[in-house]
């Protein structure tokens, strides 16, 4: 062979072991990380890309109070209208507990029509707080369990839904102020789009994300055992360990009836399923970063809180 042949065999095997490299590289890429976790029912690897950024410091603690709450604001309605529901600005007035200045609060509001005609007038409200509280003595707090865990958990489930429409309507709904004394959750009650009468639950979620014991608690079914018997059934094979309880008066600290939003419904009489986690040593604490939630937990406690709704949604 020539020199010249040898040299364009070499820039052809040259060429030829690029592009399989290139391809094989590019076919690792598109396939999920092993690493991470996975599921049946969303996309996991959106679900803690969403947590991460809720909880960064960029948004500042996601304060009504600070301007960087707008960047949450859009996230918020960027990613319901991804999951295939187009969000509705719910704009309320509000004095928080400790200022002197009115602030403005705004609600979320997506829909889910059923697919049965006997149920679809009715709804279930799926909702979710996407505030926290901001930045005090210097420092950021993230609140990435409490409550971006639910946050990003809402626009998964909605996207759930609306590729596997339920019978029942479902009403989703990313709360602000929570942590100001439940404004957003007040607000809404106070204005619902529809009929109150055509409320069946009130879904709940707010913190989901980290366990040691590895159980997530549905309360409520103290006040509304109707719902008891579905919740049984996912109990037994549901993909966490489902605990229902701390919703009993004698419980005192540990009743959970109105420790967060499903507290504004269930004062109006509109019964309510509260999804959440025990307290951890990070709860209301500058500490409660995206870091320190258990993905593997996490991704499982929403598939629980589906296979919850379905469950729910068929009873």
């Amino acid at each position: 062979m020539s020199i010249f042949r040898n040299y364009k065999l070499w820039l052809a095997l040259v060429v030829l072991g690029v592009a399989v490299s290139g391809q094989i590289a590019i076919g690792k890429r598109s396939e999920p990380s092993s690493s991470g976790p996975s599921s049946k029912y969303f996309d996991a690897g959106r679900l803690i890309d969403d947590v991460k950024y809720l909880a960064s410091d960029e948004l500042e603690g996601r304060s009504p109070e600070r301007p960087s709450i707008a960047k949450a604001r859009d996230h918020v309605a960027k990613r319901m209208r991804e999951a295939g529901i187009e969000p509705e600005r719910q704009e309320f007035k509000f004095m928080p507990r400790r200022g002197k200045e009115e602030l403005t609060g705004v609600n979320f509001i997506g829909r889910i029509e059923g697919r049965s005609k006997e149920k679809a007038g009715k709804y279930i409200v799926i909702t979710a707080h996407y505030d926290h509280v901001g930045i005090q003595n210097g420092q950021i707090y993230n609140g990435a369990d409490d409550n971006a865990s639910g946050t990003a958990a809402l626009f998964a489930i909605a996207s759930y839904f609306k590729k596997n429409r339920p019978e029942h309507s479902l009403i989703f709904v990313a709360l602000d102020a929570e942590e100001m004394g439940l404004q957003g959750a007040r607000h809404f009650v106070a204005n619902l789009p529809v009929a109150k009468d055509a409320i069946l639950l009130n879904v709940n979620m707010d913190m989901l994300s980290r366990s040691e014991k590895g159980e997530l608690y549905a309360a409520g079914t103290y006040h509304y055992p109707q719902f008891k018997p579905a919740l049984e059934a996912v109990q037994k094979e549901a993909p966490v360990k489902l605990l229902l309880g701390h919703d009993r008066p004698e419980l005192g600290r540990d009743d959970w009836t109105f420790q967060s939003d499903h507290g504004a419904f269930h004062s109006e009489k509109i019964p309510f399923i509260y999804f959440g986690v025990e307290d951890h040593p990070d709860y209301h604490r500058p500490t409660d970063d995206f870091e320190k939630i258990d993905q593997e937990f996490y991704v499982k406690a929403v598939e629980t809180v589906i296979e919850s709704l379905r469950a729910l949604d068929k009873s």
